[in-house]
């Protein structure tokens, strides 16, 4: 399953066999290049190539494109917010400046025209155009745990934000391990999704306005279970943390709990391969055929005995569903299991190039087709 070119995936449309797992698909992307770069190499399919826009971005990790095509991007560990612009359309980042400092923790980041929404630990802020200073829309998140908080803006003008697990197997009530859907100005909030343990990629479908979620499921039950998700997201509906990792799948720790009423997620894939990042291929700079599919980032796994992860996939999409994943970006980890860099956030740049953060490297790189 952990073949660098072959990704096996779990497709839930069918039923679960005896041990809990469907049938799997194996998708490979073909012909591959390898570019050398950073004094190590990735692998990209046949045509695309890789280059660094922006370096020294110590921690960095949600991305956003802002006015006029700036990107600007999250630094949790330093508490920065930053604006990062290629004034000369040369794909590197010519200039950056700091937007905010002194934040805590600082992870989700969303613009509504050339408004900035922005996540810290504990609250949700927003930063008006030429405002002194931000402005708290939301103030009571609970703080600890899994600390990202992810922002997107709905095509309901609603804003919603997604708040992981405060531990592996626990009950812990909304705002965590849920989606919590609010007006613009914070207020009115309602839970919008439950039961997922760490939900840190949120995009919605500009095919079907559905909002997918990506999930990293709990730690402890072995190398392949259980397996990460990829949700369709629907209000009122429970994805199965903490009694449940599947339907008709308990938890050792809630043994005989009745599982029928999990929602099932739309793919299942690699266990402990800590999706993050999640972006809907919206740009033309890409070959027609990305068109309409996603791609996600795993930040890879900490605790599995034969690391998986760390690297960029593309979830392909037939008829506004996933229906599987393959290796996009390759070569972080290298084959002793080590790594030199761990891709987390995306954005689709102005130009249509893919970026990518990489909270370990410090590093934002930038994937294009052609020379």
């Amino acid at each position: 399953m952990d073949r660098p070119l072959v990704l096996a995936l779990v497709v839930l449309a069918c039923r679960p066999g005896p041990a809990g797992q469907s049938p799997t698909i194996s998708t490979s992307p073909g012909a591959q290049d390898t570019i050398p770069i950073a004094g190590h190499s990735l692998q990209v399919p046949t045509g695309f190539t890789v280059n660094i826009f922006a370096d020294g971005q110590n921690g960095v990790r949600s991305l956003a494109l802002g006015p006029g095509g700036a990107v600007f991007a999250t630094l949790s560990g330093g508490g920065r917010i930053v604006r990062l612009v290629d004034s000369n359309g040369d794909g590197v980042a010519d200039s950056g400046t700091t937007v905010l400092s002194g934040l805590d923790g600082p992870f989700g980041l969303a613009f509504r025209g050339d408004t900035m929404y922005f996540a810290e630990e504990t609250s949700v802020k927003r930063l008006d155009p030429g405002a002194a200073g931000p402005v708290t829309l939301v103030s009571n998140l609970p703080g600890g745990g899994h600390t990202t908080r992810t922002v997107v803006f709905g095509p309901d003008n609603l804003l919603y934000v997604a708040v992981g697990s405060s531990c592996n197997v626990c009950d812990d009530p909304p705002p965590r391990a849920a989606v919590t859907r609010y007006h613009l100005d914070g207020t009115a909030p309602h839970t919008f999704a439950t039961g997922l343990r760490n939900s840190v990629g949120l995009a919605f479908n500009p095919a079907t306005a559905e909002l997918w979620a990506n999930n990293n499921d709990r730690d402890n039950l072995g190398d392949d279970v259980p397996p990460e998700h990829l949700n369709i997201l629907k209000d009122g509906k429970w994805y199965g943390w903490p009694q449940c990792y599947l339907p008709g799948r308990p938890n050792p720790e809630y043994a005989g709990f009745n599982c029928s009423g999990v929602e099932p997620p739309a793919l299942a894939v690699q266990a402990h391969s800590a999706p993050l990042g999640l972006a809907f291929y919206t740009g033309t700079q890409f070959p027609a055929e990305y068109q309409g599919d996603a791609f996600m980032t795993y930040h890879g796994s900490w605790n599995r005995s034969v690391p998986t992860g760390a690297k960029v996939v593309r979830v392909r999409v037939q008829n506004g569903r996933p229906v599987s994943v393959e290796d996009f970006v390759t070569g972080w980890q290298l084959p002793d299991g080590s790594r030199w860099g761990r891709p987390v956030g995306l954005v689709v740049a102005a130009d249509g190039a893919l970026l990518i953060s990489d909270d370990s490297g410090g590093r934002i790189w930038r994937v294009k087709y052609g020379k």
